[in-house]
């Protein structure tokens, strides 16, 4: 039987406000959400129980079977489906761990709709699901264009057309940045409503700056590329990115990255 494939794209924070607390703890957002053609790949196989295996080059960067949110997913959504059969599932980690792109998030999406094609289950159960994985985990449900609000799980869709299929830069220094460590370095100031991303910033740049100085380097590394139009940091970091002109400027900037650092030339969804 040939396997099931489905696409984890590469989540991009275009703008992130952090303005207040939530009652459960959690940081209140605003955010735009915007989504990479790549990403992390996800197959699968029927198969009498569930089971993982993680390949590709960040591979041995995440935890054990048992804490990946891909097995979580999947045990989920089994469970609130009432389903019975398994899956082999194969998950080649492309992206970097803990690099604000969404991830793992992503991989939990991708598991969920891989499962609700393979297992012929109606996707309300993925979306049931969804939230309790994990606050990105619905947005990457949908890997469309969204407005994110409360932790960011409150998500309203956003026409952006002008965007689908603009040519991305996404440059990481291969540091990990804990995304808690990050949000813990908010000094507490509402940032004010997010209104136009072109116009916002993310607020979680300062304080990720403190822990990892190098995403100050990245930044100002894609500022100075040719026909980069928008440049920002992702999420709660490391990962920068910057939106390109044209597609052959991308690329040139993309041959011309510090061999150190990772990278990836994409497009907009």
């Amino acid at each position: 039987m040939t396997a099931a494939v489905e696409i984890a794209p590469a989540k991009l924070n275009l703008a992130l406000h952090v303005r207040d607390r939530l009652p459960d703890g959690r940081h209140a957002i605003e955010t735009i959400f915007a989504f990479c053609t790549d990403g992390d790949r996800l197959t699968a196989e029927s198969a009498r129980d569930i089971n993982l295996q993680v390949v590709g080059p960040f591979a041995a960067q995440l935890p054990d079977e048992a804490d990946n949110l891909v097995i979580k997913a999947a045990r989920a959504l089994a469970q609130a489906a009432g389903v019975a059969e398994g899956a082999t599932l194969v998950l080649d980690k492309c992206l970097p761990v803990a690099s604000g792109l969404g991830g793992g998030s992503a991989d939990a999406a991708a598991a969920l709709r891989l499962l609700t094609s393979l297992w012929r289950i109606d996707p309300k159960h993925a979306e049931q699901v969804a939230p309790a994985l994990g606050s990105d985990v619905p947005v990457c449900l949908l890997s469309l264009p969204a407005r994110g609000e409360e932790a960011g799980d409150r998500i309203t869709p956003a026409a952006m057309p002008e965007l689908t299929g603009a040519p991305v830069l996404l440059v990481n220094p291969r540091v990990q940045l804990s995304t808690a460590d990050v949000f813990g370095g908010w000094d507490g100031e509402d940032q004010g409503p997010l209104e136009d991303w072109r116009e916002g910033r993310n607020g979680l740049e300062q304080a990720a700056t403190g822990l990892v100085p190098q995403i100050e380097t990245v930044l100002a590394w894609l500022s100075a590329q040719r026909g980069a139009k928008f440049v920002r940091m992702s999420g709660s970091g490391a990962t920068c990115f910057a939106l390109f002109s044209d597609e052959v400027s991308r690329d040139t900037a993309a041959e011309l990255v510090p061999r150190e650092w990772w990278r990836l030339a994409t497009f907009l969804r």
